[in-house]
C-alpha cells in the first residue's frame, strides 16, 4: 500500500457503480475489470473526480453527487420540437427511443422521443441522468502518481 491519496497528479484504478437514490444500477464495473483514469483526464465528470479526492488505497466509500456536480441539471430548453418530416419514413418512432442527432458542427447528440405525432415530434437533448442525484459507490484498488509526458 502506497501512502498517496486520490487528488492533482494521481492515477486512480478503481470500481464503482453509479445508482439513482431508488436502487436502480445505471452502470457498474464491480463485476467486470476496473477502469483506471488520471485526475483530469476528462475521462471522470469533474464532480465525480473532486468527491474522490482524499480518499487512499483499500477505501470503499457511497458518496451522493448532486445534479450541479454530476450531469447538470434538466434544462427545459434542451428540447426541441422538429418537424416530423425531418425523420425519415423508415423510421418507426416511439417514446423513450433515443436516436442519434447531428448539431450545427456535425458533433453527434443522443436525443431521447419523448412525444410525437404526425407534425412534430418532441425531442429531449437532455443526459438521461440531468436532474439526478446519483450515488457513486467507489472502491479504490491503486493510486499511483501520475506520468507526466
Amino acid at each position: 500500500m502506497r501512502d498517496l491519496i486520490v487528488g492533482p497528479g494521481t492515477t486512480v484504478t478503481l470500481h464503482f457503480s453509479l445508482q439513482l437514490k431508488d436502487g436502480e444500477v445505471v452502470d457498474s464495473n464491480f463485476e467486470t475489470e476496473p477502469a483506471t483514469f488520471t485526475v483530469g483526464d476528462g475521462n471522470l465528470l469533474p464532480g465525480f473526480e473532486k468527491a474522490l479526492f482524499g480518499l487512499r488505497e483499500g477505501d470503499r466509500k457511497e458518496l451522493l453527487i448532486k445534479p450541479e456536480d454530476g450531469f447538470g441539471q434538466h434544462n427545459p430548453s434542451n428540447i426541441q420540437e422538429i418537424p416530423r418530416d425531418d425523420f425519415g419514413p423508415d423510421i418507426e418512432l416511439s417514446e423513450g427511443l433515443m436516436l442519434s442527432f447531428a448539431d450545427a458542427q456535425k458533433t453527434e447528440l443522443p436525443g431521447v422521443i419523448r412525444e410525437f405525432d404526425d407534425e412534430v415530434v418532441l425531442v429531449d437533448f437532455n443526459h438521461p441522468l440531468a436532474g439526478h442525484d446519483i450515488v457513486f459507490d467507489v472502491a479504490i484498488l491503486k493510486i499511483e502518481p501520475a506520468q507526466v509526458h
